[in-house]
């Protein structure tokens, strides 16, 4: 299946630098609230729209890589766009560049935490933000959308994928039917057979009793839960809970809320509510290796699977499987900006501010960045 002509005509020859690619991974790892739906969003706003680095099909195609492997997809996303314009040193600089932003405001949040007892309060910039994050996250669903449903079978397997999250069906066995449906009538037309490749099933962990606290077992604990998670920071925090309340016992329950708050109302990365745990269960060091930990197996996976990306596009069968993930991955985010946009949305003046960002958005087409500042400032301001 391969991209239109006029699609691929879109996209700038212009080279990008190393320092190119970290300033703007930079920006957006300080200003990307609102978890990983939105980050997509402020990242197909930059790099598809504005900076035309990649095709709508191109990003499309990362979204469903990033979809198939455990770890946190808007950093994977990232490290795919890194890699796709500077190979390693761009993966590498993509990466760290939109996780260090995050780490380091979250280990200045963990210390005043352990030293104060409470999280500072933010909760009136949040109030100003959420809604501004629900327009962003319109804006690109909207955008991916019109180039992902290529076909009415598509559509209703975006729609059968939609109803199925909101009755809970898992993540990863959502987004594996409905590849294997957009595979279907390739397979039916073509005549043939083919065995689909899945991406790998969590491994079942043993549940030792409690351990004192190390460092190898803090960094090993992470790096497991890097590998194997697939999902929403809700399947995180599942995670968290079984590893360092149940088992480890390292983490108080109203510990392990606070981290998860700070990991969703801070910029970046959701799963830097990694660096918060590490900072109370070790300081600075234990901040450093959870971060690490966390965050390695995206790295190691996005450069296994990157360059298979052009060889899928080139397979008729191949390529209706990642459109059919990726259907399901937009329905996904479809279901999360609806769940975020009631909690977020819930009186005159969240409505106003969506309303208006969302104006200025589709219409006028303002970075979506200033946007999130400029309700900051608001936020302050009432």
């Amino acid at each position: 299946m391969k991209e239109a002509p006029e699609a691929a005509a879109d996209v700038s020859q212009k080279p990008v630098s190393l320092a190119e690619i970290a300033l703007l991974f930079l920006k957006l790892g300080t200003t990307a609230f609102g978890g990983p739906a939105a980050h997509v969003a402020m990242m197909e706003d930059e790099f598809v729209r504005r900076r035309k680095w990649l095709s709508h099909q191109e990003f499309l195609d990362r979204l469903g890589a990033s979809n198939l492997i455990p770890g946190p997809s808007s950093t994977e996303m990232a490290i795919h766009i890194g890699f796709s314009k500077r190979g390693w040193p761009g993966l590498i600089v993509a990466g760290c560049c939109f996780i260090v932003p995050a780490a380091v405001l979250v280990s200045l949040i963990a210390a005043a935490y352990v030293r104060y007892g409470a999280l500072p309060q933010v909760e009136h910039i949040l109030y100003a933000v959420k809604p501004v994050v629900i327009a962003v996250v319109a804006q690109a669903f909207w955008s991916l959308a019109r180039s992902a449903v290529k076909s009415a079978w598509l559509a209703v397997i975006g729609v059968v994928c939609t109803v199925a999250y909101l009755f809970h069906v898992r993540e990863l066995a959502l987004l594996a039917v409905a590849g294997i449906a957009a595979a279907g009538p390739v397979l039916v037309r073509s005549r043939r057979t083919a065995m689909l490749l899945l991406a790998p099933m969590a491994a079942v962990a043993s549940r030792p009793d409690a351990v004192p606290f190390g460092f190898s077992r803090l960094f090993l604990t992470f790096l497991k839960i890097g590998s194997v998670l697939f999902g929403s920071g809700y399947v995180l925090l599942a995670f968290l809970r079984s590893d360092f309340v149940d088992r480890l016992h390292w983490l108080s329950e109203k510990q392990l809320l606070d981290a998860v708050a700070v990991g969703q109302v801070t910029p970046g990365p959701v799963f830097t509510t990694a660096t918060f745990i590490g900072y109370i269960v070790g300081g600075t060091r234990g901040a450093a290796v959870a971060t690490v930990a966390v965050f390695l197996p995206a790295f190691i996976l996005v450069a296994a699977s990157g360059p298979l990306i052009p060889r899928i596009r080139r397979s008729a069968l191949a390529g209706a499987f990642l459109d059919g993930v990726i259907v399901g991955s937009l329905a996904l985010m479809g279901v999360v900006a609806w769940q975020l946009g009631q909690a977020a949305i819930v009186d005159f003046t969240t409505v106003a501010i969506a309303l208006v960002s969302a104006i200025l958005l589709f219409r006028f087409h303002v970075n979506s960045a200033w946007l999130v500042i400029g309700a900051a400032v608001v936020g302050w301001v009432l």
